[in-house]
């Protein structure tokens, strides 16, 4: 599969993000185009991480698929050949769109992330280890790092355009959007949070935290959008080796956040653009790493076309 650091295809551009280009493909039709570039703390690195980008849409295809039944989506295909067939001015360019492209409705994006946390870490372990809240809710007082939340707490957060997400509460969401329709994405949130959670314990993996983003498309009917239950929007941990009380390995970026942390601790990298060059050994690493997700959560290696 060729390694795609950024897509350059035949129709109107909405917008370019860190990882996607969305592209308006007609007839209320968007297209989702997932690059195999790769960010972290809030920097785009130079270098791809092959297959990345299919990982990230396959894999929301995939729970897309299995969530039907739980919450309505804006997904419409993730394969290449009905793509092509409902967009043909994309024929000349399938090795920009095979795997790595998503056709889905379009839908105005409420502006909150919906993020449900089933144990604490990260920015959370960070806030409650320091003053015993997450987001300003308090917590019981005792837990551990990467302790299990029961049940999970929904943490919701702006969406920043620049830099990190900042975590609020639910009555600021609620404030913004109305108490119906906050609590209606809550339990939306929480509803597919637990689905997606109980089939990835059946896989060995768990599912720490993750968020979700819903929006409003045709008769004003309200789906979840974006990617979903993926490595780069969710904490995947080795169910076989969980242990609370430290920080868990991840199925996601570990490798180069280790290597990035490792180069500002030696005073090599401060942390800003320019990124340093990643060796070959972080960049294969960091692959794996998600297609081991893929293939933990699905039962099946990601298609050599895709």
């Amino acid at each position: 599969m060729t390694v795609l650091v950024r897509s350059d295809l035949p129709l109107p551009l909405v917008r370019r993000g860190k990882v996607r280009e969305v592209y308006d493909a007609g007839q209320g039709l968007l297209l989702l185009v997932a690059s195999d570039r790769v960010s972290a703390f809030d920097v785009v690195m130079a270098e791809p991480i092959p297959r990345k980008g299919a990982v990230l849409t396959q894999l929301s295809a995939f729970w897309f698929e299995r969530l039907a039944g739980v919450v309505e989506s804006h997904f419409v295909t993730a394969d290449a050949a009905e793509i092509l067939d409902r967009v043909p001015e994309l024929a000349p360019h399938r090795s920009q769109v095979a795997g790595r492209a998503m056709l889905v409705r379009a839908a105005e994006p409420f502006p909150f992330e919906c993020v449900v946390r089933g144990y604490l870490a990260g920015s959370a372990w960070r806030e409650y280890a320091a003053r015993g809240t997450l987001a300003g809710e308090p917590l019981p007082a005792g837990l551990a790092e990467s302790a299990r939340l029961d049940p999970p707490v929904f943490s919701p957060a702006t969406k920043a355009e620049t830099g990190h997400d900042e975590n609020v509460t639910f009555g600021k969401m609620a404030a913004a959007l109305g108490e119906e329709t906050a609590t209606m994405l809550r339990e939306l949130s929480l509803r597919v949070y637990e689905a997606g959670r109980a089939h990835a314990a059946e896989r060995g993996i768990i599912i720490a935290d993750t968020k979700f983003e819903f929006g409003v498309g045709a008769l004003e009917r309200v789906r979840l959008i974006d990617e979903v239950l993926t490595p780069d929007s969710s904490r995947f941990w080795p169910a076989d080796r969980y242990a609370p009380g430290r920080s868990q390995e991840s199925f996601d970026k570990q490798p180069l956040r280790d290597h990035l942390e490792g180069l500002r601790k030696a005073g090599e990298w401060d942390g800003e653009a320019p990124p340093p060059p990643l060796g070959p050994d972080v960049i294969e690493a960091t692959s794996r790493r998600y297609l081991e997700a893929y293939e933990r959560l699905t039962g099946h290696a990601l298609p050599e076309d895709a």
